[in-house]
């Protein structure tokens, strides 16, 4: 398939205020009169082009393309929140939502916040990735996919094979003047086959994307690469035997991992957990809360990254924000209301799915950095344990920490030596338990192939993780074996 260059693309529209004949200066006036006497505020514009196709049982099963735009006007009042939004953008739609956003502030006087810094910071193109390829060539990539993985080997009998594409432009604007503009892609391609061997049939998948065009995924290594990853976690998984149950030491291995730390304890260092005091982390700031050598750092500047972001959904700077430092409890992520509320800073996780959704503080990329052990050395170091590579679903209670995660992919470890690959095993613990049980952290961190949904009340946003291979000791995994 024929690259195509950023260069070669056509201009996606950017000014959406233009294109539906409203003035920046009549919104403003607008957005000032709904929240003066409050203490914060802001008007959000989004254009959101989004395309998908997927490739099933050797057919194009599903394509869909979606445009949508609106606006969401909120209105911040102490604790409260006011917030109206639609998907027609005119005068006389944001005058109605003035009006029910301002309800929050009737009977209360605060001064408003000043607006974010600005930033000339692009961690992403600003050119849609759905010009190019097009319709066509996007089908044939699919099917050609689905030929290949199924010439991979004999046992492959079922194929299925999707490709996502959004592109969201959004501008913010405030009542002092400030204005905000960004311009975001985001890609995705995944590989799911089912393999079947004397009547016992597994699944494997694998995929990738970020905040790039198709180019980078699309292409033939790419590509090629997910489905052989996909058949051999497939094959793996036909000889894997039934997981041992009980309390076990467990290796975590890098990259897709992290996802156990984004949810037993990513969610924990929210800003509005720990200032209703719901989280398991509320009231340890500046305390011990991991093993010595566990640093954990949200980070919503890395370049191309499905978590990444130049600017949150309130027009804060994303940045690295340090939650834990060696072990100890040091920050948390905020957004603009609990920033304010809890007497800190902003640190650009304020984020919301669309303009139909109220920002809140939520992750980017949730990494747990590097330490100096070699992976061969920390699984040596286990008697007794499990290997644990890919996780699929798992359940989490941000109160308690405690949580429950499946693993799609893992082996068990006996003296040190891996042995073969298990089926059916859980990982089931108490998120901030299990930082303290951490005894070795790997030299190899990595990040995850860019394919992360976070949920969260509601909506869901674009999430990364990373971690290196990391040994907790004394984890309870349920499993099958008898």
């Amino acid at each position: 398939m024929t690259k195509t260059s950023t260069a070669d693309r056509e201009s996606p529209p950017v000014d959406i205020l233009a294109a539906n004949n409203l003035r920046r200066e009549a919104a403003r006036e607008i957005l000032g009169e709904a929240v003066a006497g409050g203490d914060d505020g802001e008007l959000y514009f989004e254009h959101r082009k989004s395309e998908s196709l997927l490739f099933d049982n050797g057919r194009l099963k599903a394509a869909s393309y979606d445009t949508s735009e609106g606006f969401g006007l909120r209105v911040v009042a102490g604790e409260a929140v006011g917030y109206a939004h639609s998907s027609e953008i005119s005068q006389g739609a944001l005058r109605r939502a003035g009006a029910a956003a301002a309800a929050a502030k009737r009977g209360y006087s605060g001064q408003l916040a000043p607006s974010p810094a600005r930033s000339n910071r692009h961690l992403y193109t600003d050119a849609s990735p759905l010009e190019q390829p097009d319709f066509a060539a996007k089908a044939t990539l699919l099917a050609e996919i689905d030929a290949y993985a199924r010439g991979l080997d004999p046992r492959v009998r079922q194929v299925s094979v999707s490709l996502a594409g959004e592109w969201q432009s959004i501008e913010i604007l405030r009542a002092d003047g400030a204005g905000y503009l960004d311009h975001r892609p985001l890609v995705r391609l995944s590989v799911s086959i089912v393999a079947e061997q004397d009547g016992r049939q597994e699944s494997g998948s694998s995929g990738g994307g970020g905040r790039v065009d198709f180019s980078g995924t699309i292409d033939g290594p790419s590509w090629r690469f997910h489905a052989d990853e996909a058949l051999r976690r497939a094959l793996v998984n036909l000889d894997a035997v039934p997981a041992p149950a009980g309390e076990m030491d467990v290796v975590l291995g890098a990259g897709w991992p992290g996802i156990l730390l984004h949810e037993a304890i990513g969610h924990g260092l929210e800003g509005d957990f720990n200032r209703k005091k719901t989280s398991a982390f509320s009231g340890l700031m500046g305390k011990r809360v991991a093993s010595p050598g566990v640093t954990v750092v949200d980070d919503g500047t890395l370049q191309d990254r499905r978590g990444s972001l130049s600017i949150d959904d309130e027009g804060t700077p994303t940045q690295c924000t340090t939650l834990i430092e060696d072990g100890i409890l040091v920050g948390y992520m905020q957004d603009r209301q609990n920033a304010r509320l809890m007497g800190a800073k902003a640190t650009g996780n304020g984020r919301r799915q669309s303009y139909a959704h109220v920002p809140m503080p939520r992750m980017t990329n949730t990494i747990m950095l590097a330490g100096g052990a070699e992976r061969e050395e920390i699984i040596s170091s286990v008697r007794n344990g499990i290997y644990a590579v890919t996780f699929g679903g798992g359940q989490v209670d941000i109160v308690s920490g405690k949580f429950v995660f499946s693993c799609t992919e893992a082996y068990r470890i006996e003296n040190g030596r891996l042995g073969p690959a298990i089926k059916g095993a859980m990982l089931i613990g108490n998120g901030p338990d299990a930082l303290t049980r951490v005894k070795m952290i790997g030299n190899d961190m990595e990040l995850d192939p860019g394919v992360g949904t976070c949920g969260k009340n509601g909506q869901g946003v674009p999430v990364g993780v990373g971690q290196p291979t990391l040994r907790i000791d004394a984890l309870t995994v349920g499993g099958t074996a008898t």
